[in-house]
């Protein structure tokens, strides 16, 4: 059995079909592990046999993920009070103006 704990789960996946072993979920009663990294971007953190273990071809190898930003940060998110001063330019101004209800008499 690859390592694939701390690839990316499509990767890891595909490193593990090579193998000739299957990603699976943990726990057997849940979704597949396909449903629970789907859709988006999700990291293999672990791995159940580990690394270099013999497996028998197609065996299941349980792997928990992580989605990708969702780790523990100690990083302070600063956010402004008010929105920024040039967001006036996103309403339309008028500049011009068609009245269709009046009828013109010059054109016959």
């Amino acid at each position: 059995m690859p390592d694939v704990v701390g690839l990316p789960f499509h990767v890891g996946r595909d490193v593990a079909h090579d193998a000739g072993v299957v990603l699976a979920n943990p726990d057997p009663d849940g979704p597949p592990i396909g449903a629970l990294a789907w859709p988006g971007l999700f990291y293999i953190i672990s791995q159940r046999p580990a690394a270099g273990t013999i497996l028998y071809r197609w065996d299941s190898v349980a792997v928990d993920v992580v989605s990708y930003g969702s780790t523990d940060s100690g990083a302070l998110v600063i956010r402004p009070d008010t929105p920024p001063a040039d967001v006036g330019h996103a309403e339309p101004e008028r500049d011009f103006f068609v009245d269709l209800a009046e009828s013109d008499d010059s054109v016959n």
